[in-house]
């Protein structure tokens, strides 16, 4: 199984179309046998539900994320794990323990509105918690 983990400087990355690096683990036998950073080479969006094919990947946590994305990865066959944060090595020693707090409902709906400030920074529950 090959898992990919939005990721920055050591965490889980909190807006999935913008993810500048995977971590990806190769994992046998419920156990890490390999990881390593990847760069997207500036693929946002719904390009990542091909870089993440491409990269073999069966399994994807993630921060936030918006409804194309996850559509693009359900379509994809790549199962994912929304709304994580923390630590992306932690994030898979709990996916691989079956103990890994993720929320299923995740949205990063910023991509529907305007905010009138021009940036948008997903929250510690990922996105979604902006009216």
């Amino acid at each position: 199984m090959k898992i990919a983990v939005t990721y920055e400087n050591g965490n889980v990355f909190q807006h999935f179309g913008k993810s500048e690096q995977f971590k990806f683990y190769d994992v046998e036998d419920g156990n890490i046998v390999s990881a390593e950073v990847v760069s997207t080479n500036g693929q946002g969006h719904g390009a990542l539900a091909g870089f993440l094919q491409a990269h073999q990947a069966d399994v994807v946590i993630a921060g936030g994320i918006g409804g194309g994305a996850q559509q693009a990865l359900a379509a994809a066959g790549i199962k994912l794990y929304g709304g994580v944060t923390g630590s992306a090595d932690d994030a898979v020693k709990a996916l691989l323990q079956g103990s890994l707090a993720f929320n299923p409902n995740v949205a990063c709906s910023h991509h529907d509105h305007e905010h009138g400030h021009g940036e948008h920074h997903c929250g510690a529950n990922g996105c979604g918690g902006h009216q």
